[in-house]
C-alpha cells in the first residue's frame, strides 16, 4: 500500500468510527427518552384512573340522590 492509500484507509476508519459513536449517542438518547416518556405516561395514566373513579363515584351519588 502506498502512503496515500494508507492515509485514505485511516480517514475512512475514522469516519466510520465517528458515525458509530454518533449512532450510539442517538441510541442512548432514544433509550433515555423512552424511559422518561414511559414514566410520564404511567403518571398520567394513574391520574386518569383516579379521575375516572371520582367520576364513577359522583355519577353513583347523583343517581341515588335523583331516585
Amino acid at each position: 500500500m502506498t502512503k496515500s492509500a494508507i492515509q485514505k484507509d485511516w480517514e475512512q476508519r475514522e469516519f466510520i468510527e465517528d458515525i458509530s459513536i454518533n449512532i450510539q449517542k442517538i441510541i442512548d438518547f432514544m433509550n433515555k427518552f423512552e424511559l422518561s416518556t414511559r414514566n410520564r405516561l404511567a403518571n398520567v395514566n394513574e391520574k386518569l384512573l383516579i379521575l375516572e373513579r371520582q367520576v364513577d363515584y359522583l355519577e353513583a351519588t347523583f343517581k341515588t340522590v335523583s331516585e
